[in-house]
């Protein structure tokens, strides 16, 4: 039960990241935005675990993998699916961004941390990307973008896919409380962005209420709170189960706008919706304990 209200929040909150990423560009370039919601969430996470009292990482090697995590995690697809959105339609974005269990379940069978995918999970996983299709419906966008724009795409899931079994193999199994884990993340993931603000973060920005409170949201809850519950449930379920709440987050953003920005609402949505809920369900339904073999792992 536990597990399953943290699938619900992270959906809301990533779900309806796409409305405040769409306020807040109104004032400010993709790399200004990256850079200010990872540093917002870090520093807000990093004032939690003070408060707290909690002891940072210390190996060298733990902020390694925490270092390649803020990149396979953040700066990649954060910057991929940026640079891809200038030609290619959200909607079709988004359901690349669907297939990121599919590559989740793909890396976890190929470096041998889940080769035991049950056929259910199989089941769950294909339902799951047909429902998120059908809420997005990719095929009503007018142009399907550039050759790149749709690479990226491509590219930017896949690293989604392989943080998920990164993170698990890595990271959720060292101990470390997942507040940690996400300040400890969002913190080196600020720094490796910080690096690309010259390449186009120096412009003007525009700052009005709605853009600066898109900003804090984005970045205090949707990335900051938003890491804190996506380490919990990797390693409360693994990294496959985990990815399933990727099918979730079209649902919301599709809903949000419906009820917040007044767009048509089409059958495809309900349908989708009941077929993504069936999908997740098959997806983080267990067996047993070695369906999740990767929070089974020694830390390296």
């Amino acid at each position: 039960m536990r597990a399953s209200g943290l699938v619900v929040a992270l959906a809301l909150i990533w779900g309806s990241g796409f409305f405040w990423i769409r306020l807040s560009l109104d004032g400010l370039s993709p790399i200004q935005l990256t850079f200010a919601r990872l540093a917002l969430g870090a520093a807000a996470l990093a004032v939690i675990v003070a408060a707290r009292r909690l002891p940072w990482p210390r190996e060298p090697k733990a902020w390694l993998h925490l270092a390649v995590s803020a990149l396979i995690s953040n700066a990649i697809p954060y910057g991929l699916f940026a640079y891809a959105e200038l030609t290619v339609p959200s909607s079709l974005a988004g359901a690349f961004n669907a297939t990121t269990p599919l590559w989740t379940a793909a890396i976890a069978f190929m470096v041998g941390t889940d080769r035991q995918i049950a056929a259910q999970r199989v089941l769950g996983l294909v339902l799951g990307l047909v429902g998120a299709l059908l809420v997005l419906s990719p095929w009503e966008a007018r142009a399907a973008g550039s050759g790149l724009g749709l690479a990226a795409c491509i590219a930017a899931a896949a690293s989604y896919g392989l943080s998920y079994v990164y993170q698990a193999r890595y990271l959720t199994n060292r101990g470390i409380p997942p507040l940690v884990l996400a300040a400890a993340q969002l913190a080196a993931a600020t720094v490796l962005l910080a690096v690309l603000l010259p390449l186009g973060g120096l412009q003007p920005m525009h700052l009005s209420g709605s853009v600066i409170t898109a900003i804090l949201v984005l970045g205090i809850i949707g990335s900051g709170i938003a890491y804190v519950i996506n380490f919990a449930i990797i390693a409360d379920e693994g990294a496959i189960a985990a990815s399933a709440v990727t099918y979730l987050v079209p649902v919301v953003a599709v809903t949000l706008g419906v009820a917040a920005l007044n767009e048509p609402i089409t059958w495809t949505l309900p349908v989708g919706l009941a077929v993504v809920l069936i999908g997740v369900t098959l997806v983080r339904t267990r067996r047993h304990r070695s369906q999740t073999g990767t929070l089974q792992n020694p830390p390296l």
